[in-house]
């Protein structure tokens, strides 16, 4: 079983979202065959606590633009590493220190990459962390 469309077009929401607040290394994973209580997973960086927070805003505020709010959302005070629960997406905005360490990517590197068509189009030249 694959993530469905649904699950994808909140995913990709989330994910230009993060992208258009200048997110570095915006992932989207299906992670549907993994786990049963989700379907996709949404990961993206930042290098300060300001700009994680900037960057949740603005994901909360897409996504309830298409009629879909977070069931939870935990970590968005520290700025270090937010999660926001949307049920079949899960999205994870860290500061890139706490990227690297936790390494969600290698976690679940097993999961299909999801091509999110958009992305980085906001500012080409930005550098990519790519610290994964």
């Amino acid at each position: 079983m694959s993530a469905t469309p649904e699950a994808i077009e909140i995913a990709a929401a989330a994910a230009r979202a993060a992208d258009a607040k200048l997110a570095t290394d915006v992932v989207v994973l299906d992670v549907s065959e993994q786990l049963v209580i989700t379907d996709c997973f949404v990961l993206a960086s930042a290098p300060t606590e300001r700009q994680v927070g900037a960057i949740v805003e603005a994901v909360e505020d897409a996504l309830r633009d298409i009629g879909h709010k977070p069931v939870r959302r935990e970590g968005t005070r520290e700025g270090r590493w937010a999660l926001l629960d949307f049920v079949d997406v899960v999205v994870h905005i860290q500061h890139s220190d706490e990227r690297n360490f936790y390494a969600l990517d290698q976690l679940w590197k097993d999961c299909p990459e999801i091509e999110v068509s958009g992305l980085g189009e906001q500012n080409p030249d930005r550098p990519q962390d790519s610290g994964q």
